[in-house]
């Protein structure tokens, strides 16, 4: 393999940090290949992500939101060669499951294009997937085992390690990620709901600690209000990067967070987690790793308000 391609249509933060151990894996596979990210949306690890060292090129078509318009099908390939790409991808991977993305994506050269849309339809070869895992699909896909490996949070920078240590120097400390990016559909659980969650983990000798931006004045202050021991790190610390949240996650020996972006900076820290989920769907989203205990208003409570699941029914997974 020469040059792999690796498509993502999703845009937040979350969804390249989803990414990381997928590219890891293969780029420790395959040693002397070239990697290359195409999305819809900027490449983050070239950007807000950068701190996570996760060396892939942006391969560059200047096809804004690439995969989502139809006339995509057209210049594709044209500015594939337009920008002097003269040799086709040995493999496509194609991380997403709409058709007329997969369409528009295979229509750049390749020799082996692994998608699973359509039920394996766009997929060369005649190979039917049975597990939701890209890494075992690929495996078989190839004919070679590629093995899993995890993001190592000690490969983080020093001063980010170092910044987390001073920020939480003591240990027996709980995580709370309580808001959402995405303003679409109602991911939050109660903020009021966290508070208590808060004040009862005190009972455990436990000090909770919440992740949260500095521009949400409000709900900050309604912590510090009604949980005074709890710890907001950002707040007090001059450097902002989803990967200090990693590394300060380091520092926890548990959390608990709804489906989020930093519900993903937290699962690279592969500490135990307590994920809160809603209308999102959890065997998507949630981090896979063998440390995260899930909680989905769907299965629990035949609904989709997060709002459903109780205090009790998080506590007691603690």
């Amino acid at each position: 393999m020469n040059k792999i391609l690796i498509y993502n249509s999703g845009g937040g933060l979350g969804d390249s940090i989803q990414l990381i151990s997928l590219i890891i894996s293969l780029q420790d596979h395959y040693k002397k290949s070239e990697f290359f990210y195409l999305g819809a949306h900027s490449n983050h690890f070239e950007g807000k992500l950068k701190e996570y060292n996760i060396k892939i090129k942006t391969l560059e078509l200047d096809l804004k939101y690439f995969g989502f318009r139809w006339w995509h099908l057209f210049f594709a390939k044209k500015n594939f060669i337009k920008k002097k790409n003269n040799t086709k991808f040995d493999l496509i991977i194609d991380l997403q499951s709409k058709i007329r993305n997969s369409l528009i994506l295979k229509r750049l050269p390749h020799i082996n294009f692994y998608s699973t849309t359509l039920r394996n339809s766009f997929s060369t070869g005649n190979i039917k997937f049975s597990s939701k895992n890209h890494l075992d699909n690929l495996s078989l896909f190839l004919n070679e085992k590629i093995s899993s490996i995890n993001f190592n949070y000690n490969n983080l920078p020093k001063n980010l390690l170092n910044e987390a240590k001073k920020l939480l120097p003591k240990s027996n400390y709980i995580g709370f990620s309580v808001t959402q990016g995405n303003k679409y559909r109602k991911k939050s659980w109660s903020i009021y709901k966290f508070i208590s969650l808060a004040n009862k983990v005190l009972i455990k000798n436990k000090t909770p600690v919440f992740f949260i931006e500095k521009n949400q004045e409000q709900i900050i202050e309604k912590i510090k209000n009604q949980v005074p021991s709890a710890i907001i790190p950002e707040i007090n610390s001059k450097l902002s990067c989803p990967a200090l949240v990693t590394a300060l996650s380091s520092r926890l020996d548990q959390a608990i967070s709804i489906d989020n972006g930093v519900m993903h900076m937290i699962g690279l820290a592969n500490i135990p987690m307590i994920v809160l989920f809603g209308p999102t769907n959890s065997e998507k989203f949630a981090p896979k790793n063998n440390y995260t205990k899930i909680l989905d208003s769907k299965k629990i409570y035949r609904t989709n308000n997060i709002d459903s699941i109780t205090v009790d029914d998080v506590y007691n997974l603690i």
